[in-house]
C-alpha cells in the first residue's frame, strides 16, 4: 500500500464585493511538505463573474491569481515572499485578508500523490 502524506489545501475565491461576503471559487492551493509540493490551479469563468453583475478588472484579477503561482514557484519568480520556505509561503498565501482574492480556511488531508490530489480537489470544488 502506498505511503500516505499529510497535505493542506485552501480554496481560492474571488470576492467581487467584499462587504457582501459573496464569493466564487476559482482555484485551489495545495501544500504537501513530505513531497516538497506547493502549487495552485485556477480558472476564471466569465459567466460566473457576470452572475454577480460586477465589473471587475479582468487583467488585475488575472495578475493577482498569477501572483499565487509565482509565489508557489518560489525564488526570483515569487519576489520577496517567494524566497520563504514552502510552509511560510503557504501560510502567507492562505492568511486571512479582506481583498478581492481570498482563500478559504485551510483544510488537512492525506494523499499519496499531491499533484493528483490537487487536480481532484480542483475538479470537485471549482469546476
Amino acid at each position: 500500500m502506498p505511503e500516505k502524506h499529510l497535505f493542506e489545501y485552501a480554496v481560492i475565491r474571488v470576492v467581487p464585493r467584499v462587504e457582501r461576503e459573496e464569493f466564487i471559487n476559482v482555484g485551489v492551493i495545495l501544500y504537501c511538505p513530505a513531497q516538497g509540493f506547493l502549487k495552485t490551479i485556477y480558472e476564471i469563468k466569465e459567466d460566473r463573474l457576470r452572475a454577480f453583475s460586477v465589473d471587475l478588472d479582468r487583467a488585475e484579477l488575472e495578475d493577482r491569481l498569477e501572483a499565487f503561482k509565482r509565489i508557489c514557484a518560489g525564488w526570483s519568480e515569487g519576489g520577496t515572499i517567494g524566497r520563504l520556505s514552502l510552509a511560510e509561503r503557504f501560510r502567507w498565501l492562505t492568511a486571512i485578508r479582506s481583498t478581492v482574492v481570498q482563500t478559504s480556511p485551510v483544510h488537512p488531508g492525506l494523499c499519496t500523490d499531491a499533484a493528483e490530489t490537487l487536480g481532484r480537489l480542483y475538479a470537485q470544488l471549482v469546476r
